[in-house]
């Protein structure tokens, strides 16, 4: 599959599709666009989708610097230029989300519809903090077999987690966490964690917007997705039963009806 340099970074990506319209996929913190395999499946039958990889993370290039959200923004930006995908629709999950939101918020050109999923406008909390700078650390020195049980449990909810029928399917998820290159993936936790608040800047978003959030989200949780909703004119609020921080992966049947009917829709 390609890779792009833009903003001084190699960029992976994958490209599915040939629609009128392009969609982008924009990953959360220590995965890779795998997240969105399920809904790529679905849409590129009638939309040109593009799923990439943050610096860091996934297969692109690892650099020394660029990982705060300002970066991260830049990067995508130049990436939807480049690529000729303008305007796109843009989902982003978690970290992608924070992308995501800064895009509709600065670039609108950029944009036709944005899709927020399982994310928060605000600044990580202090508790988060401490405990994603402790993983961080110990990742970056040790690599991320020791810390795959606290992350598992940040990222996926209790039903995901319990299922005996998708035991085999955790350990697929488990292994490309411990596989993940451990500089790039403590450089984009610090990212995260030193990330600003864009609340005050998510008013000017004026394009269509979803908001999906999985009950069982405790990374960020609903109440985060709520405030989204409040704060964005017309955005439409979605929760996901039985659905953890990495509704995609867990809950794909759910959340892929709910993209289809939002753009549908649209």
């Amino acid at each position: 599959m390609p890779r792009m340099r833009v903003n001084g970074v190699e960029l992976y990506y994958e490209e599915q599709g040939n629609g009128p319209e392009t969609i982008f996929f924009s990953h959360g913190l220590l995965w890779s666009c795998r997240m969105f395999d399920e809904q790529v499946a679905l849409l590129r039958n009638r939309y040109r989708c593009i799923a990439f990889d943050h610096r860091g993370q996934g297969q692109s290039e690892v650099t020394r610097d660029g990982y705060d959200m300002e970066t991260l923004y830049e990067d995508a930006a130049a990436l939807i230029e480049v690529l000729g995908g303008a305007p796109c629709h843009f989902l982003g999950l978690s970290m992608g989300g924070f992308v995501g939101m800064r895009l509709a918020a600065r670039r609108p050109e950029l944009l036709r519809s944005l899709l927020l999923l399982e994310t928060s406008a605000d600044p990580e909390t202090s508790e988060h903090q401490s405990q994603y700078r402790q993983l961080a650390f110990v990742g970056r020195w040790t690599g991320m077999r020791l810390v795959s049980d606290p992350v598992m449990k940040t990222m996926f909810g209790q039903k995901f987690l319990q299922d005996p029928v998708r035991s085999e399917q955790r350990q697929v998820w488990r292994q490309r966490l411990i596989n993940n290159n451990r500089i790039g993936s403590a450089r984009a936790t610090i990212g995260v964690v030193e990330r600003q608040s864009i609340y005050d800047e998510i008013e000017k978003i004026r394009v269509p917007t979803l908001i999906i959030v999985g009950e069982q989200d405790v990374a960020t949780p609903p109440v985060n997705a709520q405030r989204l909703h409040d704060r964005i004119a017309g955005s439409q609020l979605v929760i996901i039963p039985g659905a953890g921080h990495t509704s995609t992966v867990e809950e794909p049947a759910l959340v892929n009806e709910a993209i289809s009917a939002f753009l549908t829709n649209l």
